[in-house]
């Protein structure tokens, strides 16, 4: 048991002393791994700061350098803009003296100008002396010898160029005007003042008269135009001197008979939607006429003038076409003579424009046209020939010529015109006319062929007995102002309406 005592006591001083030993000898690898580690760090450090003089060295070296060349340019730089310096000094100097030059030789030529002058002058003097004349007498002189020389002559030539002018002229222009004639030859038409229009079925008919005929009285009176349900079976008859009513009418009774609902409200309420459709039919026409005839620029208000000219007749020949038709030949005969072709379509083709407002404006056609022309901006040529297309005033220029013979070439056509008929429509317009002049009037048609005058009043301005009154007035100015066949029938009508809404 003691040796077990004495063997544990020795193994375990052996342990502690291995143990002593192991940390010793681990310590000692430590501290030599430690001064190993600075000492490389020391190494690199060393390094690393060696490497970075270096590199400021360098740095330094190529401050230096670049410097140093900045410097040279500069140098260079200086040194030529001073080059250019007194490159620039040294012109300057000789175009002073090129100057001075050129000042000497300007005095020089003055110099030889004035004794030039002298000598001239002397020369004259002496002429005037040998001649016994002045120069103004001498020039005159010989003027007067050479006009006499010559006169004969010219007045022989003269004589020639005119009879040649003469013997030519009329046959040139024969040519024109036929060339023109020929290349716009157009049918005649003839404008009627009736426009029939068919219906659908024999009910039609009786719907359109209405009770105790309230809807024909209705449309009569809103369109101004006579309208005949008994003399042709199957068809309507509309009938008025106006073709602008008439054109209002047949769309009113073709839009009713298609939609079926006839009465006075429904009347009305068409009559105006008529009234829009015919307007913008007016503008398309106006439009259509200018583009046919190849003139822009026309106003607005002009063009539309002119569309209502497709609803007007001049002695039964349609206006619109009578004016396309002479603005055609016009711009033919002006390529001709050497007219300004522009000017003379537009002028011709507007030259009728005053009969669109001749029953609203008092005055001749061709001058109301020409102040309606001035008006919206036209020029002084173009209203000059237009304001002189007729014999109250003198055409003065080959534009406002032509509009004159175009318009004789095509109102001379045969058949082209029809004089009764236009006399007739005169007397329809005076007759509305004269209803028109009195006051309180809304509207006057004159219908059945000029023996009715229908006027419709303002309520408000025209009582019952006034309204007798003025059917008395107007017939005692028909009969002292017109001359007519037969007897004229006013019949003056005043209507008074009461309207509410129910809400």
């Amino acid at each position: 048991m003691l040796e077990g005592i004495i063997a544990a006591l020795i193994g375990g001083l052996a342990g502690v002393g291995g143990t002593t030993v192991y940390v010793r000898t681990r310590a000692a690898n430590g501290k030599h791994s430690a001064d190993k580690l600075i000492a490389d760090a020391k190494t690199k450090a060393s390094d690393i700061v060696l490497k970075a003089k270096d590199d400021a060295i360098k740095l330094a070296e190529e401050a230096k350098k670049e410097e140093t060349e900045r410097r040279k340019s500069q140098e260079k730089t200086e040194a030529r803009l001073a080059d250019r310096e007194s490159a620039l000094d040294r012109k300057l100097d000789e175009l002073d003296r090129r100057a001075e030059g050129l000042r000497a030789q300007e005095d020089e030529v003055e110099a030889l100008k004035n004794e030039i002058r002298d000598i001239r002058s002397r020369q004259q003097e002496k002429l005037e002396k040998i001649a016994g004349l002045k120069k103004k007498e001498a020039a005159d002189k010989l003027m007067e010898m050479t006009e006499r020389d010559i006169k004969q002559d010219l007045m022989g030539l003269v004589n020639k160029l005119q009879n040649d002018a003469k013997d030519t002229a009329e046959e040139q222009a024969q040519l024109i005007l036929v060339s023109a004639m020929e290349r716009m030859s157009s049918e005649v038409t003839a404008e009627r003042t009736v426009t029939a229009i068919k219906l659908t079925d024999d009910e039609m008919k009786g719907r359109i008269i209405g009770k105790e005929g309230r809807n024909i009285q209705a449309l009569q009176r809103a369109t101004g135009v006579d309208i005949l349900v008994d003399d042709t079976p199957g068809m309507v008859i509309l009938s008025s001197f106006d073709p602008l009513r008439r054109q209002v009418a047949r769309l009113t009774m073709e839009m009713l008979m298609k939609d079926g609902r006839i009465h006075p409200g429904r009347i009305e309420e068409v009559v105006a939607k008529a009234e829009k459709e015919i307007a913008k039919e007016v503008i398309r026409a106006g439009e259509d006429a200018a583009r046919d005839v190849g003139v822009v620029g026309i106003p607005k208000e002009m063009l539309e003038l002119l569309g209502e000219l497709k609803f007007r007749t001049s002695y039964g020949q349609n206006v619109l076409l009578h004016s396309t038709e002479m603005a055609h030949m016009a711009g033919l005969i002006a390529e001709e003579i050497g007219a300004d072709v522009r000017i003379t379509k537009t002028a011709t083709l507007l030259h009728d424009v005053g009969k669109a407002v001749s029953h609203k404006v008092e005055g001749k056609h061709h001058h109301v046209g020409a102040e309606l022309a001035r008006k919206y901006g036209m020029s002084d040529e173009i209203v000059h020939a237009i304001e002189a297309h007729h014999d109250d005033i003198e055409a003065t220029t080959p534009e406002a010529l032509i509009v004159r013979v175009c318009d004789a070439l095509s109102a001379a056509r045969p058949g082209a015109r029809n004089i009764s008929a236009e006399n007739f429509a005169e007397r329809m317009r005076d007759l509305e006319n004269i209803a028109n002049s009195f006051k309180g009037i809304e509207k006057s048609f004159a219908i059945s062929a000029g023996r009715e005058v229908r006027v419709i009043v303002r309520p408000e301005n025209i009582d019952d007995l006034s309204a007798i009154k003025l059917a008395r007035d107007i017939a005692n100015k028909i009969e002292s102002t017109m001359q007519y066949p037969g007897t004229i029938k006013v019949n003056v009508i005043r209507e008074t309406r009461a309207i509410e809404y129910a809400k």
